[in-house]
């Protein structure tokens, strides 16, 4: 069966049965539906709370099964007896309708109602595009009204945003032909790289929300004073825009955990997290939380340990690290036709990539860690033994699991070395770098100890940039987003595996006041995706009594 079929023979409890279960007063239910509901309840996170980070190895074509491993983990730890919630990120509509699917697990392990996540949800992103898009009317508002703060049209560094992927956006001028108007260059970014985004992720109520936005750079004058969203007083409207995204939403998985799903930032553009809320409200009302970030552990989990634990004082007790034996092989050279077959050499020779990953937990965040070998059908037993071999010679175990198949059943193993793992308390984390490093140190020793780079080669525009900024907002203190390909440990998605000795090329630095960071854009990553040759939007289809098909 399909995900979508498995999803719909699978019986939903009413949303405030879960709520219930969780131990949420219904006063701070707000229902959307029989299934969805938001939380306006406070976070207090309980004082035997354990946090479970689940990241992977670099994706490839053949799928690693993050997210579908993060549902059936939770799922296993409360058949176990071990009380848990979820906390994930909302799926985008770019990778929806573009190349990826959607991001609501798979198989017996997904969060429900599937199609309702994958699509608009309770609206957030919506809510997100909006404030965002109020805010870039505002600004070209103060310019066409006798521009009182001198704004420079060339040099407006906030862009308009749009849930889709659209390779066409990536450049477009504004006011064209329109009578009294300044035209000027403009782009979009994609929402989920959009810093209301970030902005929302890491909010931690509604006045801290608007003080974030208040604090976007918006622009420059003509004089180069700095302009922000606080100058156009566009913060209380964008506020109220966002007063009911900020809340956490709660839904279910196929196996009755309720999980908060919450925010979507992308890891390989943005910083890759659920929202801080979510995972403290999590952490609230459960013993253990199982969350997730984006991509390898290179891009996710190394902006939830350096970004959002810096900013939250959150600190994960345990780490998963996914990894399949089909992309082992992938990054070890195998034909991606012939994945099914056993290939222990290709296998041997991708498994630098995985162990590369667990070096980085271990060692440079000095944190326990895991591997779970999400196991497909293809796999040989040799091939299962030969990845927990070489994971074991780090001292480290790794625990094949069959979530997709049998859901929660399919990770009890798991689970239970999880909860060893959590109580052991045998962590003494620490950052990749320190809040009084450089700038430039601090994507430097990004590249060095995570990526395996031997230099950072920063171009003049990077270089002007970051000197403008200096110029006038302090930087010094702020951590750094990298955004670079999902592919590879380095900026070319071609060098798979666990490439060393290389270059990383940062083309660029934007300031993210609001969210209080700065991103570094590396190689030729682009904050607007684009659409493939045949995009998931192609062949979905939906009947005349609003049943839909294809739909990842």
């Amino acid at each position: 069966m399909t995900d979508i079929e498995i999803a719909r023979q699978c019986k939903l409890h009413n949303i405030g049965v879960i709520a219930e279960k969780l131990g949420v007063d219904k006063s701070n239910l707000e229902f959307y539906g029989s299934y969805k509901a938001k939380i306006t309840a406070k976070p207090s996170i309980r004082g035997d709370a354990k946090l479970i980070l689940v990241t992977a190895i670099n994706p490839t074509a053949a799928g690693e099964g993050k997210t579908t491993v993060s549902i059936g983990l939770a799922d296993a730890l409360n058949l176990i007896g071990a009380k848990t919630c979820l906390a994930l990120r909302e799926p985008s509509l770019g990778p929806v309708f573009g190349i990826k699917g959607g991001a609501t697990g798979g198989g017996y392990s997904q969060i429900l109602p599937m199609e309702d996540i994958n699509l608009h949800f309770t609206g957030d992103f919506h809510a997100i595009t909006a404030a965002n898009n109020l805010l870039c009317a505002m600004i070209d508002n103060s310019i066409f009204q006798g521009n009182p703060f001198n704004i420079d049209p060339e040099r407006i560094v906030f862009n308009r945003t749009l849930d889709v992927n659209d390779r066409a956006l990536r450049g477009v001028a504004v006011n064209c032909g329109v009578k009294d108007t300044t035209e000027h260059n403009e782009k979009f970014n994609i929402t989920a790289a959009c810093e209301v985004m970030a902005v929302l992720t890491l909010a931690d109520n509604l006045a801290d929300l608007k003080r974030r936005l208040g604090n976007i750079l918006v622009a420059y004058s003509f004089d180069n004073k700095p302009i922000f969203a606080r100058d156009l007083q566009a913060q209380e409207a964008m506020t109220i825009l966002l007063k009911d995204a900020l809340c956490p939403n709660l839904v279910q998985s196929i196996g009755g955990t309720p999980a908060f799903v919450h925010c979507g930032p992308f890891a390989n553009i943005a910083h890759g997290c659920n929202s801080v809320q979510a995972t403290k409200l999590a952490m609230t009302y459960a013993p253990y939380t199982v969350t997730e970030a984006g991509f390898g552990a290179d891009l996710g989990a190394e902006k939830f340990l350096d970004v959002k634990c810096r900013v939250s004082g959150l600190c994960p007790n345990a780490v998963v690290i996914v990894a399949t034996v089909r992309a082992l092989k992938l990054n070890g050279g195998a034909d991606k036709n012939s994945l099914s077959c056993e290939d222990l050499t290709a296998l041997n020779n991708g498994m630098c990539n995985l162990l590369r990953h667990v070096q980085n937990i271990r060692d440079v965040y000095k944190l326990p860690c895991i591997v779970a070998i999400n196991r497909f059908t293809s796999d040989t037993q040799r091939e299962i033994d030969a990845v927990a071999e070489a994971v074991c010679k780090l001292g480290v175990e790794a625990i094949e699991c069959d979530v997709w198949g049998k859901g929660g059943k399919g990770a009890t193993e798991l689970a239970r070395k999880v909860v060893a793992l959590c109580n052991a308390d045998n962590g003494s984390f620490t950052f990749a770098y320190k809040d009084d490093d450089s700038v430039e140190s601090k994507i430097l020793q990004i590249a060095a100890k995570i990526y395996g780079a031997a230099d950072v080669e920063f171009s003049d525009k990077a270089k002007n940039s970051l000197q403008s900024l200096r110029s006038v907002v302090d930087v010094s203190k702020l951590p750094v987003v990298i955004a670079k390909t999902q592919y590879s440990f380095s900026d070319d998605p071609k060098l798979l595996g666990a490439p060393s000795g290389f270059t990383l090329h940062v083309r660029d630095i934007e300031y993210r006041g609001g969210a209080g960071f700065l991103v570094a854009l590396a190689g030729n990553m682009l904050l607007m995706p684009g659409l493939p040759c045949r995009p998931n939007a192609v062949g979905m289809t939906i009947d005349d009594d609003g049943v839909i098909d294809g739909l990842y």
